[in-house]
C-alpha cells in the first residue's frame, strides 16, 4: 500500500468515525425529544436556529468535559496536509499523555479549592465560639456552610450530635489531598476538650498557619509561571519552525513525512524534544520542591 493509499484510507476511516458519532448523538437526541414530547403533548421541540445552537452546545459542552479528543481533529488537518498516517498516530498517542496533564491540572485545582475550604471552615467555626455557641453546634454549622468535610461530613456530624469520636472522624476526613488542615482541627478538638484549652484560640491559630501555607504555595507558584512558560517556548519553537518553512514554500510536511532524510530528522528532533522537555518540567520540579 502507497502512502497516497494510506492516507486516503485514515482519512476514509476518521471521517467515517466521525460520522457514526454525529449519528448516534442525533439519534439520542432525537429519542429525548420524543420522550419529552410524550411526557408534554403540548411542547414542541425547537427547530432551525434553535436547534442548531442547541446541537452546538451539547458539542462544546462535549469538547469541554473531554478537551484531549480535540487531538484527533487536528492531527487529522495535519494528516491531511501531508498525505501521511503518521501524524493521525501521534494524535493517538497524544490523547492519554494530554489526559493525564488534564488529569493533573484538575486534580491540583480540587487540592487547592478542598484547602481554601478548610480554612474557611475554621475561621467559620471560631467565629461561632467566639459568638457563644457549643463546639458541636459551631462545628456544624461551619461544616454545612463551608462544605469543607466532603464525603466525611456525615460521620463527622453524627459524631459531633451522638457523642462519638470526633478527632477520629476528623483524621478520617483529612485524608483527601488538600484537606490535610483538617488533622490540626482534630488535634485542637482533642486539646480543647481533654485539656480544656480554648478552642477559638486554637482554631484562630490554625487558621493563620493554613492561610500562610496557602498564600506561600501561590506565591512560589507565580514564581515558577515564568518557568513553566519557558518551557511551552521550547515546545512551540519546532512547531513554529515547521509554520514558517510551510509559509516560505519549502514543504517541510512533504519533507519530514516523505523522504527518508526527513523521517531520520523527525524522528530524532521528536526524540530529543521529549527529551528536552523532561528535563527541563524535572528542573522545574526539583527548584518546587527544594523552594516547599
Amino acid at each position: 500500500m502507497t502512502a497516497s493509499q494510506a492516507t486516503v484510507l485514515s482519512s476514509l476511516t476518521l471521517l467515517g468515525l466521525g460520522i457514526l458519532l454525529a449519528v448516534a448523538r442525533e439519534v439520542r437526541w432525537r429519542r429525548a425529544v420524543r420522550r419529552a414530547g410524550a411526557l408534554l403533548p403540548g411542547a414542541r421541540p425547537g427547530c432551525g436556529g434553535a436547534a442548531a445552537r442547541a446541537r452546538a452546545m451539547r458539542w462544546w459542552a462535549a469538547a469541554r468535559a473531554r478537551p484531549e479528543w480535540l487531538c484527533l481533529p487536528a492531527a487529522g488537518a495535519v494528516a491531511l496536509l501531508g498525505r501521511s498516517p503518521l501524524p493521525l498516530v501521534a494524535g493517538a498517542v497524544a490523547v492519554p499523555l494530554v489526559r493525564r496533564r488534564l488529569r493533573a491540572a484538575r486534580r491540583r485545582k480540587e487540592r487547592e479549592a478542598r484547602s481554601g475550604r478548610v480554612v474557611a471552615l475554621c475561621e467559620t467555626a471560631a467565629g461561632e465560639l467566639r459568638a457563644g455557641r457549643q463546639p458541636g453546634a459551631a462545628l456544624a454549622h461551619a461544616a454545612r456552610r463551608t462544605g469543607a468535610l466532603g464525603p466525611e461530613e456525615v460521620r463527622v456530624l453524627a459524631a459531633v450530635g451522638f457523642g462519638g469520636d470526633v478527632p477520629q472522624t476528623l483524621r478520617a476526613a483529612a485524608r483527601r489531598e488538600g484537606a490535610e488542615g483538617l488533622a490540626g482541627l482534630a488535634a485542637c478538638w482533642q486539646v480543647a476538650v481533654d485539656g480544656g484549652a480554648g478552642l477559638a484560640a486554637g482554631l484562630d491559630r490554625l487558621e493563620a498557619a493554613l492561610r500562610e501555607q496557602d498564600e506561600r504555595r501561590a506565591h512560589l507558584r507565580s514564581e515558577l509561571a515564568g518557568a513553566w512558560a519557558t518551557v511551552g517556548v521550547l515546545a512551540a519553537l519546532p512547531l513554529a519552525g515547521i509554520g514558517m518553512g510551510a509559509a516560505l514554500g519549502a514543504e517541510p510536511l512533504r519533507v519530514l513525512l516523505h523522504t527518508p532524510a526527513g523521517g531520520a530528522c523527525l524522528l530524532v528532533g521528536g526524540v530529543l524534544e521529549a527529551a528536552g522537555l523532561w528535563w527541563a518540567a524535572r528542573i522545574v520540579r526539583g527548584g518546587a520542591g527544594d523552594a516547599a
